[in-house]
């Protein structure tokens, strides 16, 4: 199978996105390896789990047009799923592949009604109803204390291969002590890098090419025989599965879910900002754009202690990057970003490659004015 149908024919476009995602491929690949500890190892867990929620939000925004707020409803379900399975009944695969489907229905039906009675509606309509079902949910995860754990959440054991405690071999590999923890991102490594793909090869089929048509004008779409409420209804079941498997990772993850975990609000927030950064309509967007807000969030303030300790006695100065400033700077990085890369980083990449000019450019604007040049046309 080559590279070109792996990626279901969708490819970068840019030699410069190109080489990111190979880097980033490979960085999460290698990273327990090349960057040993727990910290790193939790930052590229978090981006593996960002990359598959916000692919899938972008399935639903940037492919299809649809505004909704419940997104992390649905993610919340996904590792609530898998929490109260696994705290009910045992650390088995079984209690674990119980959790995953029993979420998975869930959502499925929950995703169904609300694309089939809202979806009728005008977006802002619809995106109000979203927020306001993806608020009732969160105050009922908060009250069923005896069922999801309350405010306090729920600590669960997981199967034995994925606990901290298992360690298969006595010796090190490569340096590194192979052991539950390094199985469990392993398998949110293959998992993640799967539903990418297969979210590819969802975007690139003629049923994600009906949904770019209903985002770029649902009218003309319906006019033709396309019945776009169907279409949206398949694309808001579809983004909240892959969101529910992105919730089971967090708690396969985590062993613990709780409502600021899953289901908080900041994390919609953060969905938003990310599609916007990565460029909305890519789902390489979504990659490029999870690894930049999660790298910039857990080592900003690093670096800025860092900066903080070297300009120590220059006054104004050592008050601006003060670690307590972080999300300050925070906010004005992401704002220089959306304000430079208005159509988001991948799209910025790609207009770049468009307009850089191709092998064969300069031979034929230097051809004469008797000689031919051909034309070529190409129909999607």
């Amino acid at each position: 199978m080559s590279w070109r149908k792996l990626l279901s024919y969708d490819l970068p476009r840019s030699r410069w996105l190109a080489l990111a995602l190979v880097v980033i491929f490979f960085g999460l690949l290698l990273v327990p390896f090349l960057l040993p500890g727990s910290k790193s190892l939790n930052v590229a867990a978090k981006i593996l789990i960002f990359i598959v929620l916000v692919a899938s939000y972008d399935l639903l925004l940037g492919y299809t047009g649809i505004v909704s707020f419940a997104h992390t409803m649905f993610f919340g379900i996904g590792a609530y799923g898998v929490a109260i399975a696994s705290h009910r009944f045992g650390d088995g695969w079984g209690a674990l592949g119980v959790g995953i489907a029993a979420a998975l229905l869930l959502s499925l039906v929950l995703s169904l009604v609300i694309g089939l009675f809202s979806l009728r509606v005008k977006a802002m309509f619809y995106a109000m109803i979203t927020l306001a079902v993806a608020s009732a949910f969160q105050t009922l995860a908060s009250q069923l204390s005896d069922f999801t754990g309350g405010e306090d959440g729920l600590t669960f054991r997981v199967p034995e291969w994925l606990s901290p405690s298992f360690e298969p071999f006595e010796s090190e590999v490569l340096g590194v002590l192979i052991d539950g923890r390094l199985i469990s991102y392993y398998l949110l490594f293959a998992i993640a890098t799967a539903l990418v793909l297969l979210m590819l090869r969802i975007v690139n089929s003629p049923f994600g090419r009906v949904l770019q048509a209903i985002r770029e004008n649902d009218f003309r779409a319906e006019a033709i025989g396309y019945r776009t409420v169907v279409y949206r209804t398949l694309s808001n079941v579809l983004a909240a599965l892959f969101a529910t498997l992105a919730g089971c990772m967090l708690a396969v993850w985590l062993r613990y879910n709780g409502p600021d975990t899953s289901l908080s609000f900041e994390i919609m927030l953060d969905i938003l900002l990310i599609v916007v950064i990565g460029g909305m309509g890519t789902l390489y967007g979504a990659v490029v754009g999870s690894v930049l807000f999660v790298l910039t969030q857990n080592y900003l303030q690093d670096l800025m202690r860092l900066a903080s300790g070297a300009v120590e006695g220059v006054p104004l100065l050592s008050q601006l990057v003060s670690p307590d400033r972080w999300l300050l700077w925070l906010g004005v990085l992401f704002v220089l970003c959306v304000y430079h890369f208005p159509t988001g980083i991948v799209g910025r990449l790609r207009e770049r490659a468009a307009l850089a000019p191709q092998p064969g450019t300069a031979a034929a604007s230097a051809s004469g004015p008797g000689e031919p040049q051909e034309e070529c046309s190409a129909m999607s």
